[in-house]
């Protein structure tokens, strides 16, 4: 089986991902572009990380897209995807673990006031403030998939009130109402863009807090840093944004109300999504069932 490897990476971050692939499949071909072009009725299936617009175009044989990240909103983005050919988003164990530790040290932070106490440390400031126990607070995961799941888990598994919205369940309004933390693990889709908005900020209780692992597109920057200002939000934990890298001068990164991670909650681990994707495409050549496909009108 001959497989296209391509996407934005650098080259030493594209020779990593070719060494574990290789290892996890090793009876494949992997090709890079150039190499594809040439060989373009071989190639059989495309291993992607957001590839460029129309990198796709020319293989009359694509039978799989499998996706290297989690989130497939850029990859659908591309109006040149050859319709027809099943897509499969990454599915790791490995990034649902880390995300849901990511989640976890926001929830204990927030909860205790770790980000206060370290902006006192900053001032010199030995302030103690009043302590809540985990099972007084409500948490609210947005997101019930393998992310989703894998934090709440994780979360309730300390005492947290627990409660968690997608998109087809229950009304958001009255579970906003009762949450002290918001984690968002979203899909982003035509229906979720710009969803944390001042509508959604007004619904949530004063005080609260919101953590995005989602993306940046789910939030109203404008909206959020009203909400902050206003003394309504607590404090806010982004790892997603707009633009990344986040651009210099951004109100987030100054606000004393804002923690800025560097898109960095569930770095995908190449070791064990090589083997993530071997599986698909063993399946692929064997005429087996394809795993985790994406639902191209739904958009995840």
């Amino acid at each position: 089986m001959k497989v296209l490897l391509c996407g934005e990476m650098d080259a030493a971050e594209m020779a990593v991902w070719r060494t574990a692939l290789a290892a996890a499949m090793p009876e494949a071909t992997w090709l890079d572009r150039d190499a594809a072009q040439s060989q373009a009725n071989d190639v059989q299936a495309a291993v992607v990380a957001n590839p460029a617009p129309g990198s796709l175009q020319g293989l009359p044989r694509l039978r799989l897209i499998q996706s290297l990240w989690a989130g497939v909103d850029r990859l659908l983005a591309d109006r040149t995807l050859p319709a027809g050919v099943p897509i499969a988003r990454m599915v790791d164990p490995a990034m649902s673990a880390a995300m849901a530790e990511t989640a976890l040290w926001a929830v204990l932070s927030l909860h205790r006031g770790f980000f206060a106490y370290a902006e006192r440390q900053r001032r010199g400031v030995w302030r103690q403030h009043v302590q809540r126990r985990a099972d007084e607070l409500q948490v609210l995961v947005l997101g019930q998939g393998e992310m989703g799941r894998a934090a709440a888990a994780r979360i309730a598994a300390l005492g947290y009130r627990m409660a968690g919205w997608r998109r087809d369940g229950s009304p958001l309004p009255p579970l906003l109402a009762r949450a002290d933390i918001v984690v968002n693990l979203l899909p982003l889709t035509a229906d979720t863009r710009g969803l944390l908005d001042a509508r959604f900020f007004a619904a949530l209780p004063p005080c609260a807090s919101v953590v995005n692992l989602g993306r940046g597109a789910h939030v109203v920057d404008a909206d959020l840093l009203a909400a902050l200002d206003s003394g309504h939000l607590r404090h806010a934990v982004l790892d997603v944004f707009h633009v990344e890298p986040l651009p210099a001068g951004h109100p987030f990164w100054s606000h004393p109300r804002v923690t800025v991670l560097p898109h960095a909650a569930a770095a995908t681990d190449p070791r064990s999504a090589a083997a993530v994707v071997a599986v698909n495409l063993r399946a692929l050549r064997d005429g087996a069932a394809i795993v985790h496909l994406v639902d191209r009108r739904r958009a995840y």
